[in-house]
């Protein structure tokens, strides 16, 4: 696990970090979000040492993170840093080297990441000759050739087309499913909503919420509940505790009208909805609606 605590870092008079301390687990995907100038990459280069911190720590398993352990990470910058005159599978391979494989090793390492990214016909052109989300995959295999113990990757998704999003997001699943802690950041939130477990939300340099998918779902979603009645649901506003934000027909989207929830004291209230709308006549649906990954964002900052 790596486990970042109480980092916090200044430039000059601005306070960038202040007290972020968050967990990457072994074998979940971590999506790290924020707005621009939040503190993300900043963050992501304390944890991998291109920077220091002021005050805070870094571990690995425990131990501090050294020069050492950090060659076992895989870094993917959001600023491209592959060489535009070199050869994809030779550059790949040449990193493979710099993290003290054999030639032999980094050579096959790169031939099967480079097939499974389906740029294997790429191979032999120079990077410049790529497309700008092939050489984002080109970056992404340099990240993975030496089969890292952890993976932190910044804007992994920026200049993919839907095709290409798939299959890095099909890589990354496979590393996870082997164990490996991933933490990404991306703007694309509906591709972080399907590929993360967990979630690490920052805003103005300080963590505002992390945890399990789920667990924030439940912490900053208002729940809500969709019911399809077999007339028209208008009925629906003037029933007492609650808030109708959509009527449609016999379709209507409903919330608690106080912060207590569908749940606050004696009977649950949406229980009592279900069973006013049963004696109406039928009920076609009544199913609870999670909240997206932009309301639980906005929620939190």
């Amino acid at each position: 696990m790596l486990k970042v605590n109480d980092i916090s870092r200044s430039f000059g008079d601005k306070r960038v970090l202040d007290g972020v301390s968050f967990d990457v687990e072994p074998g979940r995907m971590t999506g790290f979000l924020g707005a621009n100038g939040a503190g993300k990459t900043t963050t992501m280069r304390i944890m991998l040492g291109v920077l220091k911190s002021d005050s805070g720590t870094v571990t690995w398993n425990g131990d501090p993170v050294t020069q050492t352990v950090r060659q076992r990470f895989g870094y993917m910058p959001e600023e491209r840093g592959l060489y535009p005159k070199m050869k994809v599978a030779e550059q790949i391979s040449w990193f493979g080297r710099l993290h003290g494989m054999s030639a032999a090793k980094a050579a096959s390492n790169t031939d099967a990441l480079l097939e499974e990214l389906d740029l294997h016909e790429r191979a032999g052109d120079k990077l410049e000759a790529l497309s700008l989300g092939n050489q984002q995959r080109a970056q992404i295999a340099a990240s993975l050739v030496h089969e890292p113990e952890l993976l932190i990757l910044d804007e992994p998704f920026s200049g993919l087309d839907p095709i290409a999003v798939e299959t890095v997001l099909r890589v990354l699943r496979r590393r996870a499913a082997g164990g490996v802690p991933v933490l990404f950041s991306s703007h694309q939130l509906s591709v972080v909503e399907r590929l993360c477990d967990d979630l690490v939300i920052i805003s103005g340099g300080s963590i505002k919420a992390s945890g399990g998918k789920d667990e924030l779902r439940e912490r900053f979603g208002t729940p809500r509940y969709e019911i399809v009645v077999g007339s028209d649901a208008g009925w629906l506003r003037d029933m007492p505790g609650i808030r109708v934000t959509t009527v449609d027909g016999p379709r209507a989207v409903i919330e608690p009208a106080v912060a207590g929830g569908f749940r606050d004291g004696g009977e649950p209230l949406d229980q009592r909805v279900l069973k006013e709308a049963m004696s109406r006549g039928d009920v076609r649906a009544f199913t609870p609606l999670v909240p997206s990954l932009d309301e639980i964002f906005k929620e939190a900052i």
